[in-house]
C-alpha cells in the first residue's frame, strides 16, 4: 500500500522517525539537527517494532505500535532532508533490493490524539515477511525503551 500521492501534489510531509533519528540517538544530530522546526511525541497505529543489526524496522501489523517522534522539516531543508533520509535508509522507489519502503502513514501526536500524515520508513516486503516469521518484537513498540 505504497502511496506517491504527497510527493506528486508537491505537499511536503513530515517524517515519522522511530529508531536512530530519535533525539539522543546516533543519527538525530547528524540528520536532523538545524533542519526541523518541530520534533513531538508520536506513535504510528497498526505496527510492530523489531530488533534488527544495530536499527529498527518497523513492520504493518494491525495490533501493533510504534512510538517515536513527529518530525517537521523547515521548509528550505525539506528537499534535501528527503534525500539524506532515503540515502541513510537506502531507499530507492520500486527497487526489489530495498530494506525499507518510504510511504505515507497516519501517525498520532502523542499529546492531542491528532492524526498526521507523515512519511514512514517501513521494512520492506521481503524484510516484513523475513522479520514476522523469526525476528524478535520490541516489546511496547519503543526503540528507546531496549537500553
Amino acid at each position: 500500500m505504497i502511496t506517491e500521492e504527497p510527493e506528486r501534489s508537491g505537499t511536503p510531509l513530515p517524517f515519522f522517525v522511530y529508531g536512530t533519528l530519535r533525539p539522543g540517538e546516533a543519527n538525530h544530530d547528524l540528520f536532523l539537527r538545524g533542519r526541523t522546526t518541530a520534533e513531538e511525541p508520536a506513535r504510528l497505529p497498526g505496527a510492530a517494532l523489531y530488533d534488527g543489526p544495530g536499527y529498527p524496522y518497523a513492520v504493518e501489523r494491525p495490533d501493533g505500535e510504534v512510538r517515536g517522534e513527529l518530525v517537521t522539516a523547515r521548509t528550505q531543508a525539506y528537499t534535501a532532508l528527503l534525500a539524506a533520509l532515503d540515502r541513510l535508509e537506502e531507499y530507492v522507489p520500486d527497487d526489489p533490493h530495498n530494506l525499507y519502503e518510504r510511504v505515507a502513514r497516519n501517525v498520532v501526536r502523542t499529546a492531542d490524539g491528532t492524526p498526521v500524515r507523515a512519511w514512514v520508513y517501513l521494512a520492506a516486503p521481503r524484510v516484513a515477511a523475513r522479520l514476522r516469521a523469526e525476528g524478535k518484537p520490541i516489546e511496547g513498540g519503543d526503540w528507546l525503551s531496549r537500553r
